[in-house]
């Protein structure tokens, strides 16, 4: 196996762990709720408060420890609606609740407002924001809506969206025929031709995700290869196939390869047709987005 295949497997089998130390305790830049706003506080009864048991995934880009957890544990439980638009969320209450600092609280909210699921305004406090203010192509959005009670219009709009956004990328890709990313999709294919062969998901969908990733960002467009750590996301989206690309196959395997090829003979119809396959091997998706027509 080469070194590159067993980089991949090695990082697809390490865990993240440790905790960061929560920091310092500070003042919150957040205003007191009054009185009346506290009616409508939520109340945590039934909340895991030990965050180290919360999350389905490492925390990733939100950073590890309790900031990262405390991230996860509330944009899941906004998402999901335990948090319903315009909820007032009491810093102070939420410390107590995760038994975390008023740091931690605070840069976690931050974050959450970022992703536009809260709001904090002076003297108002921060709220729960409506669905119609969060960015939905937020992956970690895009993952918490995939396990919450939206799971299959997630599953159906992210199946849209890549019809939408990989055949045009393939496309464009045939025309940047650079050796060292035609080299890399290649070994792409090989780690998950191997990683089938040894019964290994998870880094049959590692080395998928990078496929696809690197596809969309060498197709040229600037706001295409924006658009890809939507793909990764709805690539790490575990749960009923939606595309040739969720469970590995001989199929999905035979597709990828055939896009390589098209690439490399710089194709680019052959390549898009290739991609369009692949986004429809299973019948799922045949109900969401029109199987390739013959010409």
């Amino acid at each position: 196996m080469s070194t590159l295949a067993h980089t991949m497997m090695t990082a697809a089998r390490s865990a993240d762990s440790g905790m960061t130390n929560p920091g310092e305790l500070d003042r919150y830049p957040y205003a007191e709720a009054s009185a009346v706003d506290r009616v409508g506080t939520p109340a945590w009864e039934g909340v895991e408060p030990e965050l180290g048991r919360v999350g389905r995934r490492a925390a990733g880009s939100r950073g590890r420890g309790l900031h990262g957890q405390l991230i996860q544990q509330l944009g899941q439980m906004i998402v999901s609606g335990d948090l319903g638009a315009d909820r007032p969320l009491v810093p102070e209450e939420i410390g107590q609740r995760f038994e975390v600092s008023r740091t931690v609280v605070r840069e976690s909210l931050r974050v959450l407002e970022a992703k536009g699921l809260v709001s904090a305004r002076p003297n108002v406090g921060t709220r729960v924001r409506p669905v119609s203010d969060w960015n939905l192509l937020d992956p970690d959005i895009i993952e918490w809506r995939a396990f919450g009670p939206q799971r299959d219009d997630q599953r159906r709009e992210l199946s849209e969206l890549r019809w939408t956004i990989e055949p045009l990328a393939a496309r464009l890709a045939a025309g940047h025929g650079r050796e060292d990313v035609q080299q890399r999709l290649s070994d792409m294919v090989g780690i998950m031709s191997h990683a089938m062969g040894q019964g290994d998901a998870l880094t049959f969908s590692r080395a998928d995700a990078e496929f696809h990733t690197l596809l969309i960002q060498v197709a040229g467009n600037r706001m295409l290869e924006h658009l890809s750590g939507i793909v990764s996301a709805a690539l790490q989206v575990s749960g009923g196939p939606v595309t040739g690309c969720d469970r590995p196959n001989d199929a999905s395997l035979a597709q990828h390869g055939r896009i390589v090829d098209a690439l490399a003979a710089g194709d680019g119809a052959a390549a898009e047709a290739a991609m369009r396959q692949l986004l429809t091997v299973h019948p799922e998706v045949e109900r969401v987005v029109p199987a390739p027509r013959e010409h």
